[in-house]
């Protein structure tokens, strides 16, 4: 069963920053897969907030573009989220997911708080 863990998160400052990382293990080309971060606050819906395809392609939320970077290390079969110039908007639970053969896979989530 392929399986996320999230790491990283916690508590930041307005204007901080945080690095999340997602480790994905029991999984064969990892490298062929786009991997995802979403997030989400309470009493809100789940947001797409980055994704970065199998040849590196990303996109990001509206709500993150220029201030996350999402990026991969296929060798390590690991993803990352670097948060700069964090909001008190972007306080939600964080989930890595990808999709493998039309089954979804998701962590536990990690939660980020940032303070104003």
């Amino acid at each position: 069963q392929v399986q996320l863990a999230e790491s990283g998160g916690g508590l930041a400052h307005t204007g901080g920053s945080l690095r999340l990382s997602c480790s994905v293990s029991n999984i064969e080309w990892f490298s062929a897969y786009a991997m995802r971060w979403y997030r989400q606050a309470p009493g809100k819906q789940p947001e797409l907030v980055a994704l970065i395809g199998p040849g590196h392609h990303k996109e990001y939320s509206q709500s993150v573009e220029g201030r996350f970077v999402i990026a991969r290390s296929n060798g390590n079969r690991t993803f990352s989220l670097q948060m700069d110039s964090l909001e008190p908007d972007d306080t939600a639970v964080y989930f890595c997911q990808t999709i493998i053969e039309g089954i979804e896979y998701r962590g536990l989530g990690t939660q980020v708080t940032v303070s104003s």
